[in-house]
């Protein structure tokens, strides 16, 4: 609902894939500070794989809610300042004031929570040391490859990028960005 609110309020924009990544156009564009996103997300290691929707809204705190195929096996989780929250539905909860520690360890899979909220939109991590690449940076022992940009309220925002190190790899097609306006619309 609260996401249905967010696009009735906030620039809705389409996809039309076009361009590819340079990280000193991302910079020059206006922060994006409160966004959304919906997509598809694969991860695999070398001893499990599994993909599934991805609505994900930013903005003070994270919600990202993960469906499988036919909406089978959803989870909701939910960042708050140093807090985490994963709710599979039944009324069960759990919760952890570590959320990488606490992430990795439901997925059985290391995942950057929180620097992802950067990649997401093409930058680093801010004040973490990076390596530019031509399709993107490494930084904090990841690749993270910008494989196709697409525009999104007057930015150049990702489409389809990959996330990925010696351990894990993390695919990322974004179908639709919700960029909530600097008017605050």
């Amino acid at each position: 609902m609260a996401l249905a609110l967010l696009v009735s309020a906030c620039n809705n924009v389409d996809v039309v894939p076009d361009g590819s990544y340079s990280r000193a156009v991302l910079a020059k564009q206006p922060p994006v500070g409160h966004w959304a996103l919906d997509g598809r997300l694969s991860l695999s290691s070398a001893k499990d794989s599994w993909s599934a929707s991805l609505a994900w809204e930013h903005g003070a705190d994270d919600v990202l809610k993960l469906s499988g195929p036919l909406g089978q096996g959803g989870a909701v989780i939910r960042l708050n300042g140093d807090g985490v929250s994963i709710d599979r539905g039944g009324g069960k909860v759990q919760t952890s004031t570590q959320p990488e520690a606490f992430i990795n360890q439901q997925l059985g899979l290391s995942v950057p929570i929180r620097a992802l909220s950067y990649w997401v939109v093409g930058l680093p991590e801010p004040g973490q040391a990076f390596v530019d690449m031509p399709s993107g940076f490494r930084q904090a022992d990841w690749l993270v490859e910008y494989k196709q940009m697409q525009p999104a309220a007057h930015r150049l925002l990702p489409r389809k990028m990959t996330v990925m190190n010696g351990q894990a790899k993390l695919k990322l097609i974004i179908e639709q960005w919700v960029i909530k306006g600097e008017d605050g619309h």
